[in-house]
Order: structure tokens, then sequence, then C-alpha cells
């Protein structure tokens, strides 16, 4: 009798109609695959890489952008503002008169250096001569004309007194000296 034939695969990979591939039937579900045949994978989505590459892109730009923009920012912050006051004795004044009669912390800040700049201890200060204001009756700040003691190139010495007066006759005095120094104009850089 001759032996049953057996049908080797097709090397060009197609199948005659009726037969079905290895892991699938010819209804075409799924099937387990015969050992020695590597199984059927479906082909892996194309990416686009074209849209990744612009959202990195843009990514990086906006890293880049407000990085920069932040940088810019902490570093300028403490920059003088403005241009200062154009005598030493203009920028006590003003910040006299910003703490003592306006009680303004923001104001007294516009006549202070950026390296002394601490808008606590302006707060703080402002906050001390507001208590003073509660703790007696109607006190009245003035001070005398400020006057530079001494001034070598971009810094002054400016001192003056502080004078507190309350509607019942109390009368306080307290010697101020500043230091002052010339960057875009003058600015309080120490009080004592």
């Amino acid at each position: 009798m001759p032996t049953p034939r057996q049908d080797q695969p097709d090397p060009g990979g197609t199948t005659a109609p009726g037969t079905s591939t290895p892991g699938t039937s010819p209804s075409g579900a799924a099937t387990p695959t015969p050992a020695g045949y590597p199984a059927y994978r479906t082909p892996a989505p194309t990416r686009r890489r074209g849209v990744l590459v612009a959202s990195l892109a843009l990514l990086a730009a906006v890293v880049l952008c407000g990085g920069g923009g932040t940088l810019a920012f902490l570093t300028l912050r403490d920059a003088e503002g403005g241009e200062g006051a154009r005598e030493p004795t203009v920028a006590v004044d003003g910040f006299l008169t910003a703490v003592y009669q306006d009680r303004d912390a923001g104001r007294a800040a516009n006549f202070v250096c950026a390296e002394s700049r601490d808008q606590q201890k302006i707060s703080a200060k402002v906050a001390e001569v507001q208590k003073y204001a509660t703790l007696y009756t109607n006190p009245r700040f003035r001070w005398s004309s400020p006057t530079v003691d001494s001034q070598n190139g971009d810094r002054a010495t400016v001192s003056t007194k502080l004078t507190l007066t309350t509607a019942d006759e109390k009368i306080a005095e307290q010697p101020l000296r500043f230091t002052v120094v010339r960057k875009t104009g003058w600015w309080v850089c120490e009080v004592g």
C-alpha cells in the first residue's frame, strides 16, 4: 500500500483555498499554533514621529521660556526700582515720611536699597509705629531736617532727631543715623 502523502508548507507563504494558515481555522477563528511554526502577530501601529517631535519641541520651548522668565524675575526682583532720590537727605526724609506719617511699608520700601529691602522688617517697623499710635493719646512724629554728616563718593551718612509728642504733652526724642548709598539715585541702606 502506498504511504499517505504529507503536504509540506507552501514556501511562497500562500495556501490553497479551503486550507488554513497556522494559528487560524478555515473560519478565521484563532487556534493554537502548532509546534514549529511562529505565532502570528498583528503589525504594530505606525508611530507618528512628526507629532511626537513637534510636541517635544513645543514642550522644550515652553520650559525654556518659562524657566528663563522665572530666572529673570528672581534675578531682577531685588534690583533698585525707580530712580532713587536726587539727594541723600531726600531719601531719608521720604523714608521717615512713609514710616512715621503715612505708616505705609510699601512706600517706605521705595526708599530702601535692594540689599536691605526686607519687606517683613519694614512692615514690622511700621507695625511698631502703629502700636505707638494706639498706646499714646494722639501721638505725632516729627524730625529735624536731615543733614549729611559725611559723604564719600557714593556713600553718605545722614542724621536727624526723631521726636514723638503726645496730646498729654509727653515728649520722647531719638537721634537717628542713616547710611545712604547712590546707585541709580540715593537709597537708605542702614538705620541706626
